[in-house]
């Protein structure tokens, strides 16, 4: 499922403290030292969503953000929701003609999804549609009515007992319509409902349909699996509704906004209709082009507040959302896992006197990735124990997970608690992918509320005497910079000068350096400099190193060149931060398993970039003449031999770039001396490779 070392178990996520409070306080353990910089940067990169992993890289930012929905939202081809605060809701009543007639208007797939069922309604006079919300159920079950002339319709009480239906189909009215009906293990709708519902209604010459959730507790029942129709053909029927002039309308459905919202096919109807709506507004000059590109975006936050402001969803669903907001793209098993450990979390919040309980079984894995709008998938994971094939689960709108977190976060504070608990037991897991995540949740929470997050999480972690927990926060910082978190660069730059008495912050500023740097190199490695000014102690000198070897080791070149030019005139800096910057480079040709500084090297002579190329040379010759890392520079060089007995590609590097490292006589010594001693990894025989290097210098 996620990578997890044989010496942490995967069920330390059960552990009640949380880092870096005063009860979870514990005694440095004397193995306790920092995860090696280079797989802990890859971890992080490899774990985070895709959407945020990308971010990290380079500098690029990402985020949501976007204007609100005000008035009604339409579902489907009616109006399902009415947001007016103080009016009634009536469940039960006649359903007005004039629904019936705008619903006649608008109604799109009549024909490949309606009428097929109309026989079996003719016949069984009582038909039960099963389907996801908004889907347009309701729509449906009324143009099924109307086809049989069922009219007018009649509404029914939703929570009517399924054994009392036959008791509310008894008067003169043709049509009937129960929407979501109400279900339950004590109250399932059975079949013998059913039976005893028709007997009435073939006595009064009426029709029934009963419309349930993904669920409702059906016994023998044969319900219809309703297929909605396509969002693209109730955008076209509802705009042409409204506008009604087909060039006009084949004008708007051009431009890039509907080009874009037509080209995904997971929207809900009531998105369509409104989104129809809009392109109508944008027509009469109501709606400008950009809040027309704003309308997704507007459309995810209040599907994402309709899920946690309303009763429609369980705590154990919504527990779900926010894991699977968390575990986007992971393993379902994974997601489910934790989100029942939030679910608990949470009901210790409603109360605390009572032991949570979790259901260990039935949970439908398809129902709860229709409510959540999510989709499963089947991806090779990388783990330490090799490829491996999950069942993955994501939105699939990629923007939601971003916007429940926020959601959660600012608009329900009592869900604070429990989201802390589970989010400080997450950061405590054996699982790297695991670790990861509470960090990238912390980050988007940090966006959306900095002192919060700042006070109840990441400074907590990166306060607690164990690295790993450090090292939680200088992930979450980084990634909360990466999505627009305000202040983190002076939140960095604050614990690295502070106070020597708060060594962990340190530690973490200086890591969070590493992870940051890509999108601010200059300031991060001036950090680290000034850092290695103020220090005394040689591992936290090595720690620094590592950072700066990190942004000289960085993916994107801009990067890598800007660190370069700035490290190599480091050299004429205090010696400690000489020291800095040989360590630093010395480390970065010792830990990337690509060559990568060797081939930064050739490429660069190769593209006219003869500043990079003659930069690194005289860095290279500065660390084989400077006795504190001339052996572990010999040992680099060797590496990258070794490498070459076997790569054609990196033989010629190395023919270019050692001789420009043996100007001197010394230097040629030095460096024929390594040739000529070198031998294979196992010791045993000199290199081929080595004698035809020599030749070349």
């Amino acid at each position: 499922m996620s990578e997890q070392p044989a010496e942490e178990k995967a069920d330390q996520h059960l552990d009640e403290t949380a880092p870096g409070s005063e009860e979870s306080e514990q005694p440095e353990e004397e193995n306790d030292r920092p995860q090696d910089p280079w797989a802990a940067r890859r971890e992080l990169h490899r774990h985070a969503p895709t959407a945020i992993g990308g971010s990290l890289v380079g500098g690029a930012q990402t985020g949501v953000s976007g204007g609100s929905v005000t008035g009604d939202v339409v579902l489907g081809t009616k109006i399902e929701h009415h947001y007016r605060f103080g009016a009634a809701t009536h469940t039960s009543g006649s359903i007005p003609d004039s629904e019936l007639r705008d619903l006649r208007q608008v109604f799109a797939g009549y024909e490949e999804l309606v009428h097929p069922l109309v026989d079996r309604l003719r016949d069984e006079r009582v038909l039960v549609l099963s389907g996801a919300p908004f889907s347009g159920r309701r729509s449906a079950a009324l143009m099924l009515l109307h086809a049989l002339d069922a009219v007018p319709v009649r509404a029914l009480d939703p929570k009517t007992r399924p054994t009392a239906l036959n008791e509310q189909v008894t008067g003169d009215t043709r049509g009937y319509l129960v929407l979501d009906l109400v279900t339950g293990h004590d109250a399932p709708l059975r079949d013998i409902d059913l039976w005893s519902v028709r007997d009435e209604l073939k006595q009064n010459n009426a029709y029934l349909v009963i419309t349930v959730d993904l669920f409702a507790v059906l016994h023998g029942v044969d319900a219809v699996e309703w297929q909605p129709p396509s969002p693209e053909s109730v955008v076209r029927s509802h705009l042409h509704h409204l506008v009604d002039d087909p060039p006009r309308e084949r004008e708007l459905l051009g431009l890039p906004p509907a080009r874009e919202f037509l080209g995904r096919t997971d929207h809900q109807l009531r998105e369509a209709a409104e989104f129809a709506k809009a392109l109508s507004d944008h027509a009469e000059g109501g709606r400008s082009l950009d809040q027309l590109a704003a309308f997704g975006r507007s459309m995810i936050q209040e599907q994402v507040r309709e899920w946690f402001g309303g009763d429609e969803a369980s705590l154990r669903d919504k527990a779900f959302l926010i894991s699977l907001a968390a575990f986007d793209e992971a393993a379902y098993a994974l997601t489910a896992e934790v989100s029942d450990d939030l679910y608990a979390q949470f009901q210790g919040t409603e109360d605390a006197n009572r032991r949570a309980r979790v259901g260990v079984f039935g949970t439908s894995i398809t129902k709860r990735l229709r409510l959540a709008r999510a989709t499963a998938y089947w991806q090779e994971e990388h783990t330490e124990w090799g490829p491996v094939t999950q069942r993955m689960a994501r939105f699939q709108e990629g923007r939601v997970a971003a916007e429940v977190l926020r959601e959660v976060w600012t608009g329900h504070p009592s869900a604070r608690p429990g989201l802390i608990r589970w989010l400080q037991r997450l950061a405590n897991d054996g699982r790297p992918l695991v670790r990861t995540r509470a960090a990238v949740a912390a980050a988007v929470l940090a966006q959306a509320d900095l002192p919060s997050a700042m006070a109840l999480l990441i400074e907590g972690w990166a306060k607690s005497k164990r690295y790993r927990d450090c090292l939680v926060a200088a992930n979450a910082l980084a990634t909360a910079h990466a999505v627009g978190a305000p202040n983190v660069p002076a939140i960095l730059r604050t614990w690295c000068d502070g106070d020597p008495a708060e060594p962990r912050l340190r530690w973490t500023a200086i890591r969070g350096y590493a992870l940051v740097g890509a999108m601010m190199p200059r300031e991060a490695l001036a950090a680290l400099a000034d850092a290695a000014r103020t220090g005394e102690d040689e591992q936290e000198a090595r720690h620094i190193a590592e950072s700066a070897a990190l942004l000289l080791t960085d993916e994107s070149p801009a990067v890598r060149e800007q660190v370069l030019r700035d490290m190599a005139e480091l050299l004429g800096d205090a010696p400690s931060v000489r020291r800095l910057a040989l360590h630093a480079f010395v480390l970065a040709c010792t830990h990337t398993d690509d060559l990568l500084i060797l081939r930064w090297y050739a490429t660069a002579g190769e593209r006219g970039g003869p500043e990079d190329a003659r930069q690194l040379a005289h860095l290279w010759r500065t660390v084989l003449n400077d006795m504190r890392y001339t052996s572990e520079a010999l040992k680099a060089l060797g590496d990258w031999v070794r490498e070459a007995d076997q790569d054609p590609e990196a033989e010629r590097h190395l023919a270019v770039l050692l001789p420009a490292l043996a100007v001197t006589g010394d230097d040629r010594k030095r460096i024929g001396h390594l040739l000529a001693t070198l031998r294979d990894r196992r010791g045993d025989a000199p290199l081929p490779v080595a004698a035809r290097l020599s030749a070349a210098l």
